[in-house]
């Protein structure tokens, strides 16, 4: 569900079920999720999200800020960068003679843009054909919000700092959004066909939420 607060315009995760009364979360990666008791209508959701609007926004733009941050990275030869959730040195990852800094750097971008988009190719390969999808492409880019999106021409897009990141959380990430071709909406019935693929989803969220910032140049 999309609510406008204020300028912004937010989108909350909605999960029913035998409770009292409406609560909000916001977990460490910026999700807004809204527990309502089962049959809520949308407009007691919109309400009660609303009621916090400016808590919520400022929480949010807290999260942002710690997530932007400049972090230091020491570009030698024995500097460790994550690949595919372990720590390697530079020059295991990369050909490192009589490069400088900024040349360095550059060439491991183009390091992990390639590795991500053989690995995101093969995890699309696997599960497009569990849930009988196909998208039209996807592609690899830069954010520094997103770990991947959906289109509404089925064009899908991954972070590539996915590439530093264990398997099982790309998994996690190609599933979310080829479930989007099924979904284009995180209501329950999206939630419910990311957890038939996979139960501890909630375990992958939470690791991008934790340790996402790490998993920087």
């Amino acid at each position: 569900m999309k609510i406008e607060l204020g300028q912004q315009q937010i989108e909350c995760h909605v999960e029913y079920g035998p409770r009292k009364k409406v609560s909000i979360q916001i977990d460490p990666s910026g999700l807004v999720t809204v527990k309502a008791p089962n049959h809520t209508g949308d407009d007691v959701v919109l309400n009660a999200v609303r009621q916090f609007g400016d808590k919520i926004l400022k929480q949010l733009q807290a999260i942002e800020a710690a997530r932007t941050a400049p972090k230091v990275r020491a570009y030698e030869e024995s500097g460790k960068f994550l690949h595919l959730g372990k720590y390697y040195s530079l020059d295991e990852l990369i050909e490192t003679h009589g490069l400088t800094e900024e040349a360095l750097q550059h060439e491991l971008k183009k390091f992990y843009f390639a590795s991500c988009k053989k690995v995101i190719g093969e995890r699309i390969k696997i599960y497009q054909k569990q849930l009988k999808v196909t998208p039209k492409s996807f592609t690899i880019e830069e954010s520094r919000t997103k770990w991947g999106s959906c289109s509404s021409t089925k064009h899908l897009t991954f972070n590539y700092r996915l590439a530093m990141a264990p398997l099982e959380v790309i998994d996690y990430v190609v599933i979310h959004e080829l479930c989007h071709l099924i979904h284009m909406n995180h209501d329950r019935s999206f939630w419910r066909l990311v957890g038939s693929m996979m139960k501890d989803y909630k375990a992958k969220e939470a690791f991008l939420a934790k340790y996402g910032h790490a998993m920087t140049l």
